[in-house]
């Protein structure tokens, strides 16, 4: 039984009842079960709209997968975090991952003699070093060792 359904079953108790609204009491009473039958519409038209947003945030949920999707391809948050707990391991504290577009790694890496932040491809950390573009002073970096890919077990 709803709400709505249940001050009806009131409404017409007091009608029963042969409750007159024209003295203080019946008054009173009919006054009451009219606030209690606005407050059972209200709430209708509150579950209506909550589940209309539900539906709402679901569609919303899903085209942020598909999102995801074409820009992450099958790399899920977890591998991400995991490569970026890697390369900050591996790196150093001045040296982190800077973004991932699905197929190029990018890095963050403080020139120490300028101090200028400088963003790198993961191709030129391959190559060994690179020039602060600020500077010219060259940074080199050492290729990490010791990672094996992990294991489908």
């Amino acid at each position: 039984m709803t709400t709505s359904e249940k001050v009806a079953y009131l409404k017409g108790l007091a009608e029963g009842y042969g409750i007159d609204p024209t003295t203080k009491e019946g008054k009173l009473l009919t006054n009451i079960l009219d606030v209690l039958e606005d407050l059972a519409l209200e709430q209708e038209d509150m579950g209506a709209d909550i589940a209309e947003l539900g539906e709402g945030l679901d569609a919303v949920s899903d085209d942020l997968e598909d999102v995801e999707d074409v820009l992450f391809g099958d790399v899920d948050e977890d591998d991400l975090d995991d490569l970026d707990d890697d390369m900050d391991d591996d790196m150093g504290d001045d040296m982190e991952v800077a973004d991932w577009d699905g197929k190029t790694v990018y890095y963050d890496v403080r020139c120490p003699a300028c101090g200028e932040v400088v963003t790198f491809e993961e191709e030129d950390l391959k190559k060994g070093s690179i020039q602060c573009p600020a500077c010219g002073e060259t940074l080199e970096f050492v290729e990490p060792t010791g990672h094996e890919e992990p294991s489908g077990d």
